[in-house]
């Protein structure tokens, strides 16, 4: 009897719709797992939980359905294909979110060029259970290699195909219906990837992330003049007017843009073991000339660093999906080397990393820089290597002969990388000794941090000494965050309290300084993000931003919008917080009924607009159809990053 159950149920197993419901089993449960313990997904009642056990159980059916419309071992092959995938695709997602906190788009797959210069870090992103992410894939290799299960080599009718869909079908709607119910316009509101992997789905996801991107590159070809009426008649709505006190006062300088890579702004003034981790950028909030803005917020996506470098050279926010730079890279632009090299100045770049990092060497020339020094400019002796490049101090120290051929007056902006996750340095290069919460990242993060700011103390001494120091406007900006949500346990231990999702969205405040020779400084404490760099810049030029089509303020502008838009959907303003729909009182972060507030409903619906309108701009090319007064479109083809055409081209003008 034992015997005769045995092989009634291996023969089970050895009919083909059995070994599918068997690997859409192992599928489902894996991936439940991994969403549960892999990805903060914010799980806050019965309801989340339940979705996200359903949510894979739809989308395996769905995937590993296609098997079955192959005939005889083709069968087989294919659904194993497709399981090993789908796998693949679930680590894949897992490695990107230990590193960005967020999901693979679409997009990002394209950015191929990032994958070689992030290797260093995949190794830090390994953990020695990973493996279990592919056991059932062995698993189920085996049964089928070793015969355990036999292959049934007869075909699968259209009828069951058809019943097996519908079973995947409701399974889906079922799901669907669930999330809306709890997560309205789950779909239409899609900011955040978070939501719609929390309520569809890994698998979900991947259909809903293509749907959006194709839908983006449809735009452009769809976009007409007309279009751009709308974007434009916005901005110019939006426009604040300069404020006269500090209008024009840089006329004429040069512009030194200091890149802070991954610096927060909990960084200044803050002490580790009784030692200032950053003594140089403490000093200059001190500075008669530094303007030091303590409400400053990085505004950037998944495209980290280029996304913020995208902002203040454009006023534009970076894309929900992606990067912009790897994107977008041919579209036309009225970026702030276009505009001021129409206002006589020469433009460069300085960069320790290699061109195609982010596509730079090609969006560059959509900006209109005329130079851009990257790693072919640069000596990487042994032990001055950072994870990206060149370490601080020899790259400022190389710099300085490349910054001494620009002609003045320039724009120009310097991009470091020591301070780069995983935050790992020689220790005899190290000045402070690292925290100690456990966490290695996070412990690592101040000794990098330490070294970043004595590289940029040994540059200023430069600037002071060669006479720039008093001909130049002087900007260091903090890009993105450094430590991520998953820190935020270590976090705590270095903040002395909860790092709850309010208090979150305040450590995503970075350092904005403005040093401008001659103009009073002191803490500004205006609400203000990175879109709105460009136009304070230009106005302290001189340079009235009215025609260009610009989403942020002048923070110096008596008119600054305050309201700071992050890439999700989620803001920040002096009196209220919006984060993962939840609205909190800005200085003392107790939480806030909505209904009784209506100014919190009507922020984020500002916030939706703008995004909106940026988004529309961006995908569209959309400033392909508007030239404002006095300005000429960007020709690509006249610039070349080339050493040799370059160099070439420095001894044609120096002649």
């Amino acid at each position: 009897m034992k015997n005769k159950l045995m092989y009634k149920g291996q023969g089970i197993f050895n009919k083909y719709i059995g070994f599918f419901f068997l690997s859409v089993f192992l599928l489902w449960i894996k991936t439940y797992f991994v969403q549960l313990t892999q990805f903060q997904l914010g799980i806050e009642n019965t309801l989340q939980r339940f979705l996200l056990f359903l949510n894979p159980l739809g989308s395996s059916l769905l995937f590993l359905g296609i098997g079955a419309f192959f005939k005889g071992r083709k069968k087989y092959i294919w659904t194993m294909v497709i399981y090993f995938l789908l796998s693949f695709l679930l680590y894949a997602n897992v490695l990107f979110y230990r590193f960005f906190n967020d999901f693979i788009t679409l997009p990002t797959l394209t950015q191929t060029q990032n994958f070689g210069d992030v290797s260093g870090s995949v190794t830090s992103l390994l953990r020695p259970y990973d493996f279990l992410f592919f056991i059932d894939f062995i698993v189920l290799l085996a049964l089928l290699a070793f015969r355990f299960i036999k292959i049934d080599l007869i075909d699968i009718k259209r009828r069951k195909i058809s019943v097996l869909y519908s079973l995947a079908l409701v399974v889906s709607c079922v799901n669907l219906s669930l999330a809306e119910l709890d997560r309205p316009q789950l779909l239409t509101r899609g900011f955040d990837r978070n939501y719609i992997v929390k309520y569809l789905g890994m698998y979900n996801y991947t259909i809903y992330d293509a749907v959006k991107s194709t839908h983006a590159s449809a735009q452009r070809v769809m976009a007409d003049s007309d279009d751009t009426t709308e974007v434009i008649n916005y901005t110019k709505s939006h426009y604040a007017e300069p404020n006269p006190a500090y209008f024009g006062k840089a006329k004429g300088m040069n512009v030194i843009y200091l890149h802070l890579e991954s610096t927060q702004n909990f960084l200044i003034n803050y002490k580790l073991n009784g030692q200032e981790v950053t003594p140089f950028l403490n000093s200059l909030i001190k500075d008669q000339n530094t303007m030091y803005f303590d409400n400053f917020f990085h505004q950037t996506g998944q495209g980290k660093t280029s996304d913020a470098e995208f902002m203040l050279e454009n006023s534009l926010f970076g894309l929900p999906e992606g990067s912009v730079y790897t994107t977008k890279g041919l579209n036309t632009f009225q970026a702030a080397p276009a505009i001021l090299g129409q206002n006589g100045y020469t433009s460069a770049v300085f960069h320790g990393n290699s061109g195609s990092f982010w596509n730079r060497n090609e969006i560059y020339k959509s900006f209109g820089f005329d130079k851009f020094f990257d790693a072919n400019y640069y000596q990487i002796k042994p032990g001055e290597e950072a994870e990206y490049g060149l370490m601080d101090k020899p790259f400022y120290q190389q710099s300085i002969p490349l910054l001494e051929t620009i002609p003045q007056p320039f724009y120009t902006k310097f991009i470091p990388v020591a301070n780069h996750y995983p935050y790992k340095m020689n220790q005899k290069d190290a000045t402070i000794a690292p925290a100690a919460t456990g966490d290695a990242s996070v412990d690592g993060y101040f000794q990098t941090a330490r070294y970043a700011d004595e590289a940029l103390r040994q540059f200023f001494d430069y600037l002071k000494k060669s006479g720039l120091y008093n001909h130049s406007v002087i900007i260091l900006y903090g890009d993105h965050y450094g430590i991520s949500e998953n820190h935020n346990k270590a976090m705590a231990k270095i903040m002395g309290k909860e790092i709850t999702p309010f208090e979150n969205a305040g450590l995503q405040r970075v350092p904005l300084f403005i040093r401008v020779p001659g103009v009073q400084g002191g803490v500004n404490h205006e609400y203000g993000g990175q879109v709105d760099l460009l136009p304070t810049l230009l106005h302290l030029l001189g340079v009235d931003t009215k025609e260009y089509v610009q989403f942020g303020t002048d923070l110096l502008s008596k008119q600054h919008d305050s309201l700071v838009a992050f890439r999700n959907g989620d803001y920040v303003s002096p009196t209220i917080t919006s984060v993962e729909g939840k609205y909190y009182d800005s200085t003392t972060g107790l939480k806030l009924e909505a209904d009784k507030l209506p100014e919190a409903k009507k922020f984020k619906q500002l916030v939706q607009q703008k995004l909106s309108f940026s988004d529309k701009l961006v995908n569209g090319d959309l400033l392909r159809f508007y030239t404002p007064k006095n300005f000429t479109p960007v020709d690509r083809t006249k610039y070349d990053y080339n050493p040799t055409h370059q160099n070439k081209n420095d001894t044609v003008e120096s002649k």
